[in-house]
């Protein structure tokens, strides 16, 4: 099963958190205000694809970006994925359920993110 982290990401900007899916060689990482939480819709970004190293990685990152602390960490089981829509079962230490990540039309970098609690 492929695995996800949620850091808790503070920077020179502020505190925001990063939510990664292992997607093969990457993780797939969107930027939110919060971590998730049932009932919540929040919107996110979407940042690069990361490395694999932040699946298990806790501690300052280099060029002056701050530091990550996992808030976070599990498995989780895709149950949709298209361009604009994200699907995923979550099972972590934090949150179980299901997890919506939304595209708006028009909006590239912009997803809505949304947890449903089993």
């Amino acid at each position: 099963m492929p695995r996800f982290v949620v850091l808790r990401h503070e920077s020179p900007h502020g505190v925001h958190f990063d939510f990664m899916l292992e997607a093969g060689d990457v993780l797939k990482t969107w930027a939110l205000p919060q971590p998730p939480q049932p009932g919540l819709e929040m919107e996110g970004k979407a940042l690069a694809d990361h490395r694999l190293a932040y699946l298990d990685y806790e501690g300052p990152i280099s060029g002056g970006r701050g530091s990550v602390r996992c808030w976070d960490r599990g498995i989780y089981n895709m149950v949709e994925q298209s361009d604009a829509r994200w699907v995923v079962e979550l099972a972590g230490e934090k949150v179980a359920g299901i997890a919506t990540l939304c595209r708006p039309t028009g909006k590239p970098t912009r997803w809505l993110v949304s947890l449903i609690v089993r």
